[in-house]
């Protein structure tokens, strides 16, 4: 298998080389295109459990599985929202974790499941109390609102995001959630309220832009309805 990610930025599309009798597993509803040599059908993945795990971190139900089953194929995948495309190898020894609607698709070999946040992040991570855990060995395809830029945090170092900007972090390194200020009333009037805090060698992928603000962006051209 092979891939290429073209149009990278704003409208970025997956472009997949499979073999015969190879398998990749996508976001529900993110085929564009395929070989006729595919054959596209809905799985859990792990079953109803694990299916609801992934509904309560805002992610689908289901998952698209799309096998070359006929001879060689090509298939063309692509997000539901405006945005960048980006690959990550696991190699077995960590858990990727995404934020909601990151995750596009990923080879034979990852696992999709949820992990249960604490309290604090649950409240106000923006994320809810469940965060999608990705692990195994393969590659991951990732997906943002803008384009993805990598934030390497050395060892020693911390680093503040703000949350909705967030994409994918590697489960070893640690966060907490608090003010962007030090006053409620500073935190709120420069439009930070609460950001991340992480510490800990990794890299941090973020989004160039905020799904939340483009939507109040719009709703500003909206007249009322009286």
């Amino acid at each position: 298998m092979s891939y290429e990610i073209v149009h990278e930025g704003a409208f970025a599309m997956l472009k997949v080389q499979m073999n015969p009798g190879e398998t990749i597993k996508a976001e529900m509803g993110a085929m564009v295109s395929m070989s006729s040599s595919v054959d596209i059908k809905g799985t859990v993945d792990g079953g109803l459990l694990r299916g609801l795990g992934r509904m309560l971190s805002g992610e689908k139900f289901f998952f698209q599985e799309l096998r070359a089953s006929r001879g060689p194929a090509e298939v063309l995948l692509a997000p539901a929202s405006i945005g960048d495309v980006q690959a990550v190898e696991l190699d077995g020894t960590y858990s990727l974790l995404v934020q909601k609607d990151g995750f596009l698709a990923c080879t034979e070999g990852i696992e999709v499941s949820t992990k249960m946040q604490n309290l604090m992040k649950g409240l106000f991570s923006g994320e809810g109390f469940f965060i999608v855990e990705i692990s195994g060995r393969g590659t991951v395809f990732l997906s943002s609102y803008g384009a993805i830029y990598p934030i390497y945090v050395a060892p020693g170092e911390e680093r503040i995001i703000d949350n909705a900007h967030l994409v994918a972090w590697p489960d070893y390194m640690d966060y907490k959630i608090e003010k962007a200020s030090k006053g409620w009333l500073s935190s709120v009037t420069s439009g930070e309220a609460l950001v991340c805090r992480f510490r800990g060698e990794g890299t941090v992928l973020i989004q160039s832009r905020n799904p939340g603000s483009f939507g109040q962006w719009i709703k500003s051209f909206i007249p009322d309805s009286k």
